[in-house]
């Protein structure tokens, strides 16, 4: 079965860290672009960090930017999203996203997500 399994979520007090994991089944997550978006409730889906699938180039959104940093680990074939500084506003579930298009196809695979939960 293809498919992303996220972990690592939790409850967290402000200030504190959180390392969410992206784990792939089924395929390899070679030259995929992966991407970390998070919603909160009543909110959209936001695209908050992403990791080029050739380059390794990183980009990630002004929320986030200086706190969060993602990584992969391609023997483990896994993705990684280290969150640190957080604040009550990142609580929302994230989910991991991987995205490939090669030979005239796209491939697009979506986690379950993980609760982060940034609270006293």
């Amino acid at each position: 079965q293809l498919q992303l399994v996220e972990s690592g979520g939790g409850l967290v007090q402000p200030g504190g860290s959180l390392r969410l994991s992206c784990a792939a089944s089924g395929f390899s997550l070679d030259h995929y672009a992966i991407s970390w978006f998070r919603q909160a409730p009543g909110k959209e889906r936001e695209g908050i960090s992403c990791i080029n699938g050739s380059s390794g180039r990183t980009n990630h959104a002004d929320s986030v930017k200086g706190r969060f940093s993602i990584s992969r680990d391609n023997p483990k074939n896994t993705v990684f999203l280290q969150m640190n500084s957080l604040k009550p506003e990142d609580t929302a579930v994230y989910y991991c996203n991987a995205d490939k298009t090669v030979g005239g196809g796209r491939y697009v695979y979506w986690g379950q997500g993980t609760q982060a939960t940034v609270s006293s």
